[in-house]
């Protein structure tokens, strides 16, 4: 009488087969913002949330960043930074009420400025603190350093995408989000590019925590603006 069991490697491979197809099926059409075929659509809501989560992740890892920098450096040292932040020139509301009377309009260009000036610092943050020779310390600050770089790229790329939408709905101008070149915050204002020692490391880190604060409040506060619910 002929086994009606498989032998174990055609079972597996018939397995793989059919989990490979059943992947192929049920897999998320592509995310965009234009509707090109093919694509899901997400809602101005979807996109809000999303990026909602990733500046709150954002400032998550940078303020453990700052905290256990701080800890394992200067730990009996109550540490005030020796400047000032290079973004100190944008002109940022202080609290929910400040930012609600600023506008959709105004709040957004902050957001947008705020995240295109830490692209070279972090950058370079990164690069310093592979460097460094505290081996106990470099490879898990370095690796921090560039997991919050990585995750400010995607931020400013879903901030894009919300713009660009709200322009498509007609709740923004044409202009918001497009920064001239003199408009641009100059990084090397607050360091000097390539030569970063622990207190540049630990400055970036505090002024990196204290926008990266505001950016998320602000993307909740422009969400409310924006989609009025009653939580806000």
């Amino acid at each position: 009488m002929t086994s009606s069991f498989f032998p174990p490697s055609v079972l597996f491979a018939v397995l793989t087969l059919v989990y490979l197809e059943l992947s192929m099926r049920v897999v998320s059409a592509p995310i965009c913002s234009y509707g090109q075929a093919g694509c899901h659509v997400p809602s101005l809501a979807d996109l809000f949330e999303r990026v909602i989560q990733q500046s709150s992740r954002m400032h998550s890892v940078s303020s453990d960043l700052h905290s256990e920098f701080e800890q394992y450096f200067f730990p009996r040292k109550n540490l005030i930074g020796k400047r000032k932040c290079h973004t100190y020139d944008i002109l940022t509301p202080e609290d929910k009420e400040n930012a609600q009377r600023l506008g959709r309009e105004q709040l957004t260009e902050v957001i947008v400025r705020l995240l295109q000036a830490w692209g070279e610092p972090l950058s370079e943050l990164y690069q310093s603190m592979s460097q460094d020779q505290n081996q106990d310390f470099n490879l898990y600050s370095s690796n921090k350093a560039l997991e919050i770089s990585d995750i400010l790229h995607e931020l400013k790329d879903g901030v894009t995408i919300i713009t660009e939408k709200m322009k498509l709905l007609g709740v923004l101008s044409n202009t918001v989000g497009y920064n001239s070149p003199e408009s641009l915050v100059p990084s090397s204002a607050f360091y000097t590019q390539g030569d970063l020692d622990s207190m540049d490391h630990h400055d970036l880190l505090y002024c990196f925590r204290r926008d990266s604060n505001k950016a998320k409040n602000y993307l909740r506060i422009l969400k409310c603006i924006t989609l009025p619910e009653p939580e806000c």
